[in-house]
C-alpha cells in the first residue's frame, strides 16, 4: 500500500500545490469483512478537510454502484470525508463513479473531489487492453472448473468430447491458461496434465481480465416455437436470480449451430425491442446448455454477457446475483 500512497501524495502536490501526509487508520477491525478484505485504509487532511482513504489494490474493476454501496457502509462506521483511490480506472467507471458522487483519486491521472470543488481530468488516459482475452474453448474450460471441483486433474483428450472440442483445441486452451498463471500444467506419460491454482472464488477473480462476453450476436425476433425449448438467458434470467423486474420479453441464448437450425426451420422475423410480440436471441460463441441448468443459462456466463450493460439497475442485481452465490 505505502507505494501507492507515496505516489498519491507526489500527485497532490504536483496537482493542487500542497503538501500531505497520510497516516494509518486504526478502525479496520470495526468493518464487515467484505471491506476489510477488499481495501486498505489510511487518513489524510487535505487542504483543510479531514478524509479517510479508501483504497482497492485489487486488479478487477468493481460496477461503481457496487463501490458506492461500500462507501455508504463506511460512513455509517465514520465521520470523515471518503475518498476512493485506485491505480487505473477505465473511462466507463470512472463517468459512472462521477455519477454516483463517489470521490476518488487516481495517482497521476484524475481527482474528483466534489467536498473541494475539484473536478481534474484533464490528464486522463484511457487504459490500454494489456490482457488478451481468452478463447471460448479456454473460458469454457475456465467454467467447466466453476462449476465442476476447481481442484481435479484435467486432460485434453477426456476433455475434448466432453466439452464439444478438438484434443488440439483443448491443448491450446491449456497453454493459454497456463500462460495466464491461472493453472499449472504437468505431465505424465503422454498426457498433458492441467489443474486450476486456487479455490473457485481465487479461480474467478484471477479469470476476469482475461473473460468476455459469450454473445457474438443479439437480436430482437418474432416470437416462434422453435426458441422457447432454448435455455433462458439475459434479464429474463437476471430477474430470477435478483429483485429486478422481468422484461417484457423473453430472452433466450442459442449456439451458433442452435441458431443455424432456427433459421432453416422457420421463417425468421426481426422486431424491434418494443413489439409485444418480441422474443430476444442471444448467439453465442459457445454451446449455453453445456452449463445450463433448470432451462437457464448458468450465472457466471449470465454475468459475462451482462457486465458491461450501463444500466445501474442491472449492476446492481448481478452483484446481488453473485453475492447469493455459495462458493
Amino acid at each position: 500500500m505505502q507505494p501507492m500512497l507515496n505516489e498519491l501524495e507526489r500527485y497532490l502536490h504536483d496537482a493542487l500545490g500542497v503538501s500531505v501526509k497520510t497516516t494509518p487508520w486504526s478502525g479496520v477491525g470495526q468493518l464487515p469483512p467484505v471491506l476489510r478484505e477488499r481495501y486498505r485504509f489510511a487518513k489524510v487532511e487535505l487542504l483543510g478537510v479531514r478524509a479517510l482513504l479508501v483504497i482497492d489494490a485489487n486488479p478487477v474493476e468493481q460496477p461503481p454502484a457496487t463501490v458506492r454501496k461500500h462507501m455508504d457502509m463506511l460512513q455509517t462506521k465514520q465521520q470523515a470525508d471518503l475518498i476512493y483511490v485506485r491505480a487505473q480506472v477505465t473511462a466507463y467507471n470512472r463517468k459512472r463513479l462521477i455519477e454516483q458522487k463517489v470521490p476518488f483519486i487516481v495517482p497521476g491521472n484524475q481527482m474528483y473531489l466534489p467536498m473541494l470543488a475539484i473536478d481534474l481530468r484533464e490528464h486522463f488516459h484511457r487504459i490500454r487492453e494489456e490482457v488478451p482475452t481468452f478463447s471460448p474453448s479456454t473460458q469454457v474450460v475456465v467454467l467447466h472448473a466453476m462449476l465442476r471441483d476447481a481442484g481435479q486433474v484435467l486432460i485434453p483428450s477426456e476433455m475434448a468430447p466432453l466439452l464439444g472440442y478438438s484434443a488440439m483445441t483443448m491443448t491450446r486452451a491449456f497453454d493459454e491458461l497456463e500462460t495466464a498463471k491461472l493453472a499449472g500444467v504437468t505431465v505424465h506419460g503422454r498426457e498433458r496434465c492441467l489443474r486450476f491454482i486456487g479455490d473457485r472464488r481465487e479461480i474467478w477473480e484471477k479469470a476476469q481480465p482475461f473473460l468476455s462476453s459469450p454473445i457474438s450476436k443479439r437480436l430482437f425476433i418474432r416470437r416462434i416455437g422453435g426458441a422457447e425449448g432454448a435455455n433462458r438467458a439475459g434479464l429474463t434470467v437476471l430477474a430470477h436470480y435478483s429483485m429486478l423486474a422481468p422484461p417484457a420479453y423473453t430472452t433466450y441464448a442459442l449456439s451458433r449451430e442452435e441458431w443455424k437450425v432456427l433459421r432453416q426451420q422457420h421463417k425468421i422475423v426481426e422486431v424491434p425491442a418494443q413489439d409485444p410480440d418480441a422474443s430476444e436471441i442471444e448467439v453465442w460463441w459457445y454451446p449455453p446448455a453445456l452449463f445450463a441448468g433448470h432451462g437457464m443459462v448458468d450465472r457466471w456466463s449470465l454475468y459475462l454477457s451482462l457486465k458491461a450493460d450501463r444500466d445501474e439497475r442491472t449492476e446492481t442485481a448481478l452483484e446481488e446475483m453473485m453475492e447469493k452465490f455459495k462458493w
